[in-house]
């Protein structure tokens, strides 16, 4: 390659050393990042939460009402709050910068005389990088070689036609800039960075983003609409409880403190902590196995997903192509044989089709059939003048050859069978024989194109602006392997035992795409459609066709949107996996876009939710599975925090109904907070899939976290915990103990019942109790037990909380009651629902 522009070096590039050295004096070639929190951004954050705030009003109203003691005590809860939810929030943000990092896009740059593809936070100014169709220029640039390059500027300018940048005289630099940002919308190029991050002219502009924020998940309104509807109902409860108890005991300030102490157990703040820790975390995990999650909704979309449309070359398949078989005729050969000159010229003339710096894991087969073939030997080397692209209308690629010392060009072009052999204007009989030779290949699960080669003896200068104009020869058949990935079978069946159904688009020969479908156990691999088929149906007809279609062959990337508006026009939610440029609408049109992190195009996977870092059908099913495990675990702790708010309300109001003195006090609810929220944020969020998470239907995207039965089941779960929390204080009354002894036995209940209503809703499997994921639950159990004796078995550390010893025999009963009551009520809602679903079996 010549380089129109700059120094000759650049065909090497920059060495590792020299680039190290620019990275580390002019830094990342990054934006600013309006998402991002340090510390002192998350300690402001969490001192801004209700619940803080009214602890900080609680421990000022002691100091007014002269009690030191208890303020400092409160304070001191208030600072290990603070701690926790920091270190809380500290993860979560630490999980998010691990997903950004991860997602952050690659640039194909030259260094070392080698083409490397690198995170584009390495750029250098210097550095020689390479761009083609579908790509985000990475950097600000100046194209030194370029084919066709067309670049849509529509972010930066505000026009939406493309506009060529092209590597033309010096003096013209505004035709020879590309910008960081822009798309490469056709061509491709190679340039020279001349400024990163900040310096770019996107990067003068971007402290607008600043003001960016990412957008609520559909699930986080749906919880921040019921804190805000809790919480309006607790702080007026809580307002007429301090107004009623001033105004009935004369005592003010101590109705004040009743009214936040009920306010505090009211509210239920650790609603948005939840969504925020198990999807940040979540995501996390879910990148750890190859899937990277680029929008929070596709997390809930993927456990009501019923479609999946694959991809099959990469996904399905290994992507791992070898040339197996080349045929003209009736002659055929495998690469490694000694050929024919027919043949040696067929390998020839496709490696010449081969784009240059190409990564398309077919054209390295023929090259690497071609470096182990004497159809390479002794050959002079030629100079590319011209590249003809792949096209929608033409699928096929063509390049056009100077040969030394010849007057004449010589035309190489590959593609689909079908497309070669209209270029080529093959006879009917010849026609019908190749693409019968190709069919047979194809039925053996061949991947199969055809090459052609065409001379042309007018100068250089007058090529025609399309391919279409050669006379082309025909050459023959290239037949390639490429394996089902190891994993893809059982995938496959694992999906359809979760209820959904998988559907395989492909490029290929209609009989390729059958017999890879049936190796990977499609449903009804037989049930095949052509793009050119499809085509021919009206919207209706193709919405009946797809109900029991489950391979499309020959399909280009506008079938695609129509296939995903089919199947959403049959109220099916799809999942959609895609890699090309024209792919971007269809990822986009379905409920979960998939895109290939290995061989996708950047605008691919800007269009998707989910990025592929393996580019395998395996990761996918995984991806499914780990959506439903994450909401499952949200709704066990939605369930657990509605269901523990319950006993701590009614204890809150117990007394001031029967007209005793309080027992419930702010610094019982920070204690109570110590274990609601780990249990919450660490202990729920680390459990591992139910049994049948995969083999249960898909959940209708109709169903709200917090619907109706939810609702009943969590607070029913909470009445059972009150019921055992009153109960003992009556006991405790009945046996006419003190204030404090029944204090600390009201206390122990609801403690109990908190500990019971987290062994409820995370199960009682084996697993639940000693897997791997049981060790926050097992530290968080016996922390609290141990933390609740020292309060309520000693009088030093009692009497903090104004607890004091109470009879061993009632400090038993207190702390089994709950736990009897929920244990009950479990066994027969299990016995119930046993009973039912062998009837249903029955029926």
């Amino acid at each position: 390659m010549e380089s129109k522009h700059g120094d000759p070096t650049l065909l090497t590039g920059l060495s590792s050393d020299d680039a190290a050295r620019r990275l580390q004096a002019d830094g990342p070639n990054l934006l600013p990042e309006p998402d991002r929190r340090n510390w002192l951004s998350i300690v402001v954050g969490v001192l801004r939460e209700p619940m803080l705030l009214l602890l900080i009003f609680a421990s000022a109203v002691y100091l007014l009402l002269g009690d030191a003691h208890e303020a400092v005590a409160l304070s001191v809860s208030v600072a290990l709050v603070v701690a926790l939810t920091v270190y809380q929030d500290y993860r979560s943000e630490r999980a998010l910068q691990a997903l950004r990092e991860m997602s952050s896009p690659q640039a194909r740059v030259i260094r070392d005389g080698e083409i490397r593809s690198i995170p584009s936070s390495n750029l250098v100014v210097g550095d020689a990088i390479m761009v083609a169709e579908g790509d985000r220029v990475p950097a600000d640039a100046r194209v030194l070689n370029e084919t066709d390059l067309m670049l849509d500027e529509s972010m930066l300018t505000g026009e939406s036609a493309p506009v060529q940048r092209g590597a033309v005289s010096a003096g013209e630099l505004d035709r020879i800039l590309i910008h960081a940002g822009t798309l490469v919308v056709r061509g491709h190029a190679i340039a020279q960075v001349e400024a990163v991050g900040v310096a770019t002219q996107v990067g003068r502009i971007g402290e607008a983003l600043h003001t960016l924020r990412s957008p609520a998940t559909p699930m986080q309104r749906e919880m921040r609409y019921a804190v805000l509807v809790f919480a309006a109902l607790g702080l007026s409860v809580s307002v007429l409880v301090a107004l009623w108890y001033g105004w009935t005991r004369g005592d003010w300030l101590q109705g004040v403190l009743a009214g936040v102490t009920l306010a505090m157990a009211n509210v239920p703040e650790e609603f948005p902590v939840v969504l925020t820790v198990f999807l940040a975390l979540g995501s996390w995990r879910m990148a750890q196995h190859n899937a990277l999650i680029r929008r929070s909704p596709a997390i809930e979309a993927l456990g009501s997903v019923t479609v999946l449309c694959t991809d099959k070359t990469g996904t399905l398949t290994a992507n791992e192509m070898t040339l197996a078989e080349l045929a003209l005729g009736s002659e055929r050969s495998a690469p490694a044989a000694s050929h024919s000159p027919e043949l040696e010229a067929l390998l020839r003339c496709a490696d010449r089709a081969c784009p240059e710096h190409s990564f398309d894991p077919m054209d390295k087969a023929i090259r690497i059939a071609t470096a182990a073939s004497s159809a390479a030997q002794a050959q002079p080397s030629p100079i590319r003048l011209r590249e003809y692209p792949l096209s929608k209308d033409l699928l096929a690629v063509t390049q056009v050859w100077q040969m030394r010392d010849e007057p004449v060009l010589e035309i190489a072009s590959k593609g689909a069978p079908e497309a070669i052999a209209d270029l080529c204007d093959l006879g009917h009989d010849e026609r019908s024989a190749s693409m019968q030779f190709a069919a047979e290949m194809a039925h053996r699960g061949l991947r199969v194109i055809a090459a052609a080669s065409a001379v042309w003896t007018d100068t250089p200068g007058t090529l025609p602006i399309t391919p279409l104009s050669f006379r082309y020869e025909w050459r023959g058949l290239l037949g390639f392997a490429d394996p089902l990935r190891s994993g893809a079978r059982e995938a496959v069946a694992e999906a359809r035992a979760a209820g959904i159904r998988v559907i395989m688009l492909t490029g290929d020969h209609l009989d390729t795409a059958r017999t890879i479908a049936a190796q990977a156990g499609l449903a009804r691999p037989q049930a095949a459609m052509l793009g050119t088929e499809l085509e021919t149906l009206d919207t209706v007809t193709l919405a009946q066709r797809v109900r029991d279609t489950d391979v499309f062959a020959r399909v280009k990337p506008e079938h695609k949107l129509r296939l995903i508006e089919a199947l959403k026009r049959n109220n099916e939610i799809v999942a959609m996996t895609g890699d090309g440029v024209n792919d971007a609408p269809a990822l986009m049109a379905a409920h979960v876009g998939i895109a290939m992190g290995e061989r996708g195009t950047d605008v691919a996977r800007e269009a998707a939710s989910i990025v592929l870092l393996d580019d395998n059908f395996v990761t996918v099913v995984r991806a499914v599975r780990q959506g439903r495990v994450i909401y499952d675990n949200i709704s066990r702790a939605v369930r657990y925090i509605l269901a523990v708010h319950v006993p701590i309300t009614g204890l809150a109001l117990l007394p001031l109904v029967l007209g005793a003195p309080l027992i419930l006090m702010p610094l019982h609810v920070v204690f109570i907070e110590l274990i609601i929220d780990p249990a919450s944020a660490l202990v729920f969020e680390r459990e591992s899939a139910a049994a049948d998470v995969m083999h249960r239907p898909p959940r209708p995207p109709s169903r709200r976290l917090l619907d109706l039965s939810t609702l009943l089941g969590s607070l029913g779960q909470g009445a059972i915990v009150l019921v055992a929390v009153v109960a003992v204080y009556l006991a405790g009354l009945g046996a006419a103990i003190p204030t404090e002894q029944i204090a600390a036995l009201s206390f122990t209940a609801l403690i109990s019942g908190n500990i019971g209503l987290i062994v409820v809703n995370r199960g009682f499997t084996h697993a639940h109790w000693f897997g791997r994921t049981s060790k926050a639950f097992w530290v968080l159990v016996l922390s609290a037990l141990g933390m609740l004796l020292l309060i309520t078995r000693f009088e030093g550390p009692g009497s903090w909380f104004r607890f004091s010893p109470a009879p061993i025999d009632l400090s038993c009963l207190a702390l089994v009651m709950p736990l009897v009551g929920l244990g009950s009520i479990e066994f027969v809602r299990r016995a119930l629902v046993t009973k039912r679903r062998q009837r249903s079996e029955l029926g």
